[in-house]
């Protein structure tokens, strides 16, 4: 009877990650994605790109060498695949051919997407009086309050 429970959760779990996207909305704007898989070309590409100290760059290196000697743990009563590391995205960013300066100048397709998650950029920043900090695909793409944080 367990094999079976465990059966039938495997299967409903596999349906419900190999379904299509079913809420209605993608961002379809220009981006700038590295080739899947993780070395450390990878790691100095994504430090470049980021504009990233030589300090963070020898640290993130360090890090990753202490990482691939390292063993996926084993956890009691939990089967899943191996992950393959090399089959994943490690940096995708929309391209931007200059730093924003204020709200009115970010990409109106990614403005658009928050409005349509409900997140008015606009609105809060005038109602709320609160510092909101805007991240898609990891990248911050418009701040309010800037010039307070200057100082």
């Amino acid at each position: 009877m367990v094999n079976q429970s465990k059966k039938v959760l495997n299967t409903n779990i596999a349906n419900l990650v190999n379904q299509n996207y079913q809420y209605g909305f993608s961002t379809e704007i220009e981006k700038d994605i590295i080739q899947k898989g993780l070395s450390e070309k990878t790691i100095q590409l994504i430090s470049r790109k980021k504009k990233e100290t030589k300090f963070l760059l020898n640290f993130r290196l360090r890090a990753f060498k202490k990482w691939k000697n390292m063993a996926e743990p084993n956890w009691a009563y939990l089967k899943f695949p191996e992950i393959n590391y090399q089959s994943i995205i490690y940096y995708s960013a929309p391209k931007q051919q200059k730093q924003s300066k204020d709200i009115t100048e970010v990409d109106p397709e990614l403005l658009e997407t928050f409005e349509k998650l409900g997140i008015s950029l606009n609105e809060q920043k005038r109602l709320s009086n609160v510092a909101i900090d805007a991240v898609f695909d990891s990248v911050s793409i418009a701040s309010t309050f800037q010039e307070e944080f200057i100082d």
